[in-house]
């Protein structure tokens, strides 16, 4: 366990950074806990982490924009989660950017099916920097403060090994009906 969290301290900001490139929260929640334990510096967590989403979603939106033809092939099996990023986009407008970081699913489809579309690029830019910024601050923060509890269920999942596949069965049992439900035609 020491030669793990050793790792994390010399390596734990690379790999939170390439975590937070694709979204990142989980990652993000790890390096709260860790910053709550002193294995890692909250700050620099938050900046490596804000950093990565900003320019993860950058690259997306680019993709969307100049690459459409490859995007539209890759997204020819993602045609209902498209369409509801859409849809959302219409029914929530800006927010939308806001609203994706913190839902799995579609995270990395709101910044390729904006990118498709005519939205203004400065527009996403900003909206995204302060979106970024946001889920940072609420997710990193929240996680170090939530220290202590988090810590504790690890506690109890270590003594019950069984719960942790229960609790992810779940967890993506949940996320699976949320997105069938939501894409049904």
């Amino acid at each position: 366990m020491q030669s793990m969290l050793e790792n994390l301290e010399t390596y734990g900001y690379i790999v939170l950074f390439l975590y937070s490139f694709g979204g990142g929260f989980v990652a993000l929640m790890g390096a709260g806990v860790l910053s709550y334990t002193g294995h890692m510096d909250l700050t620099t967590s938050l900046m490596v982490a804000f950093t990565a989403n900003f320019l993860g979603d950058m690259m997306l939106f680019y993709m969307g924009r100049y690459h459409k033809k490859e995007v539209i092939t890759y997204m020819h099996k993602h045609k209902r989660k498209l369409a509801l990023s859409h849809l959302l986009m219409k029914k929530r407008g800006s927010w939308v950017i806001f609203l994706q970081k913190y839902v799995y699913g579609i995270k990395t489809l709101i910044p390729l099916a904006i990118g498709i579309t005519k939205y203004d690029l400065k527009k996403f830019a900003i909206l995204n920097l302060f979106a970024s910024a946001l889920w940072a601050l609420v997710v990193g923060i929240g996680s170090f403060m939530a220290g202590e509890a988090i810590k504790s269920g690890y506690e109890v999942v270590a003594q019950r090994p069984w719960i942790a596949p229960l609790i992810l069965f779940s967890v993506v049992a949940l996320i699976w009906w949320y997105l069938s439900f939501k894409t049904k035609k």
